[in-house]
């Protein structure tokens, strides 16, 4: 059965968290996931960049051929009932 033990990465340092495994001075292998941790600051560069890709968009005037109305009838086209 595999162990984890959680640590903080420090530099080149483990930094053990919760229990502290026995190891000894012997070298092991290890596995270290990285786990996301997306911060605000990345949240907001990420709004900011999806905000110009959308005014870039507007601009091309890339729908401009598409009819709102018969686009929507043709994406919603109903369905026949079972039974009527």
């Amino acid at each position: 059965m595999l162990k984890t033990f959680r640590a903080w990465l420090k530099g080149s340092r483990l930094e053990w968290i919760d229990h502290v495994p026995t190891l000894g001075e012997e070298q092991i292998p290890v596995h270290v996931t990285f786990l996301e941790n997306e911060s605000v600051i990345d949240k907001q560069a990420r709004g900011r960049r999806i905000a110009e890709i959308l005014e870039k968009l507007a601009v091309s005037q890339a729908f401009t051929d598409i009819e709102p109305v018969i686009w929507q009838q043709e994406t919603r086209q109903d369905r026949s009932l079972p039974g009527r």
